[in-house]
């Protein structure tokens, strides 16, 4: 009989038997075989249609481009024609991306200082009548404009009338061909474009130079918009704290009021005392606070000892109260120079004393100083980005009104290093400027060694020379790309024995971007012995027929 051993026994003497052998090779794992896999289709994404967009012939250069870049994160294609584009851009659209600025502008030597928006586009219209009053007579100027800018204007007014005369030339050439047709011609150009050379009209008494314009109603403040898929994207793209794109934008204006002749003695100071110290400037002084930098021409020192004014007087020894400073700071005077012939009437200790006090009025000055060497070392002073150097000097005298080594004074002028210094002074700053105290002239024509000393300082690198001298106004002249005024006339003072030494002017010139861009005349009359007032049209057309007479113009 066959005994049977459980399984379960057999398998634990395997065991057994297994850990008591010798152990032999260690057999190698078997890889397992990893199923292929099998690839799964994807259907296929469609590829976006492109932004077919339209920019309207009318869109400035400028804001087409930054129109380009800002959609450049996004396949656009441009439209073949307004009609099939998904995204337009162009005149007066919906979402608002820029307002472009544009002046009305004649030859600088022109006597019309505005017009009427509908005397505009009356000649656009065609009406031969309209405009006439620039050029001087029943003629209708010739329009002169680029084509850049009739681009815009045919998409803001519509077309012309084929009756209006409309010449289109170059950027480069529209200037010097509008100066050959005058007076028979204007012109109107983008804010960014202006030059000295031209005049800018008001329009309907709106100024493009005043800061305080408001654009929106102004007829030449033109919008561009957009509308369409992408239209408050692309507004998203190009605008910073909403705020529009422009080419005119205020923060980066800046304006520089030159003034002639201020002395607070005789007949003046006596009206101070009677009627109050501020009022000479009743009736100037809020134009003159309007300035981001207003220069003075004080040639009078403070001293405490000064008598009372006398205006009957015939010495010609001067000072002032230091009470009448209250003047100059009520019209918000940023800037002093002294190359005056009568800084040191009454000596050294006045003008020391004077210049203490402009200190303490954080005034800075130039022309002048405690020293020589003070007295010839430009001023230079930021403002608004820009930088204004300011030099001055006195070829006059008398020779104890000059600063000496150890002695305040005005700055004597030696024309060599003062060249020098306006050459050096032209690479540090965007704005030199150099002021003269010559000669007086008592009339509108400046003298030939007048000329070849103020030309002088543009060819040394002056961008505006002023006569600081005159007690009558003179002519200007645009030289070398420099603004050139021979004599602005009295500010503050008492000169009423002929109509030259009541006539005033002060010149307001306006920076954008830091470049010169156009200088306005202001005038004034003298009236009372020391009150300037602003001109009626009559006096002003009056003054400035004699001045651009005696320019050549």
């Amino acid at each position: 009989m066959r005994t049977r051993i459980p399984v379960v026994l057999v398998l634990a003497g395997l065991a057994v038997a297994c850990a008591t052998a010798t152990p032999g090779p260690t057999p190698q794992p078997t890889a397992t075989p990893v199923p292929t896999a099998t690839a799964t289709a994807i259907p296929p994404t469609a590829t976006p249609a492109p932004l077919r967009v339209w920019l309207g012939p009318a869109v400035p250069l400028a804001v087409r481009d930054l129109a380009v870049v800002a959609l450049s994160d996004r396949s656009t294609v441009l439209a073949r024609s307004q009609a099939e584009a998904d995204l337009h851009v162009d005149v007066g659209l919906g979402v608002e991306l820029a307002r472009w600025v544009y002046a009305v502008v004649v030859p600088f030597p022109t006597v019309a200082d505005d017009l009427s928006w509908g005397d505009v586009l009356g000649f656009w219209a065609g009406e031969s009548t309209a405009l006439t009053y620039v050029s001087g007579d029943k003629t209708s100027p010739t329009l002169f404009v680029d084509p850049e800018t009739v681009g815009v204007l045919y998409g803001w007014l519509g077309l012309p009338s084929a009756k209006a005369p409309i010449t289109v030339v170059d950027s480069t050439q529209l200037l010097d061909q509008a100066w050959s047709a005058r007076p028979h011609a204007w012109a109107i150009v983008p804010f960014e474009a202006l030059e000295p050379r031209w005049k800018v009209l008001a329009v309907d008494g709106a100024n493009v130079l005043d800061k305080r314009l408001d654009v929106t109603i102004y007829p030449l403040a033109v919008p561009i918009g957009a509308e369409g898929e992408g239209a408050e994207e692309l507004a998203a793209a190009l605008l910073k704290d909403d705020v529009l794109l422009t080419n005119r934008d205020v923060h980066q204006m800046t304006t520089l009021m030159m003034t002639g002749v201020t002395a607070l003695v005789r007949g003046i100071a006596a009206k101070m005392e009677e009627k109050g110290l501020l009022y000479p400037a009743e009736k100037v002084g809020q134009v003159l606070r309007e300035a981001d930098l207003l220069h003075i021409s004080n040639e009078i020192s403070f001293t405490d000892e000064c008598p009372p004014p006398n205006p009957r007087t015939d010495s010609l020894a001067f000072c002032s109260s230091p009470d009448y400073v209250e003047l100059l700071r009520a019209i918000g005077t940023d800037v002093i120079e002294l190359t005056g012939n009568h800084v040191k009437d009454y000596g050294s200790r006045p003008m020391l004393y004077t210049l203490e006090i402009y200190r303490q009025e954080n005034w800075p000055y130039f022309g002048g100083g405690k020293d020589l060497k003070e007295a010839l070392e430009p001023l230079v002073i930021e403002k608004n980005g820009v930088t204004f150097g300011f030099i001055g000097c006195n070829p006059v005298g008398p020779e104890y009104a000059w600063a000496t080594a150890d002695r305040p004074g005005a700055a004597p002028c030696d024309y060599d290093d003062l060249h020098a210094r306006l050459e050096q002074l032209k690479s540090q700053v965007d704005i030199p400027v150099a002021t003269l105290q010559y000669w007086e002239f008592y009339q509108y024509e400046p003298t030939e060694q007048q000329r070849r000393d103020f030309r002088g300082l543009v060819d040394a690198g002056a961008a505006i020379v002023s006569g600081s001298q005159a007690h009558h106004p003179q002519a200007i002249e645009f030289y070398k790309g420099g603004f050139i005024h021979y004599g602005l006339g009295n500010l503050f003072f008492d000169q009423m024995w002929s109509l030259g030494t009541r006539q005033e002017f002060v010149d307001r010139h306006v920076f954008y971007q830091g470049r010169h861009i156009s200088t306005e005349l202001l005038t004034f009359m003298l009236e009372d012995y020391s009150q300037p007032r602003p001109m009626t049209v009559e006096e002003r057309q009056a003054l400035l027929k004699s001045v651009f007479k005696a320019s050549g113009w």
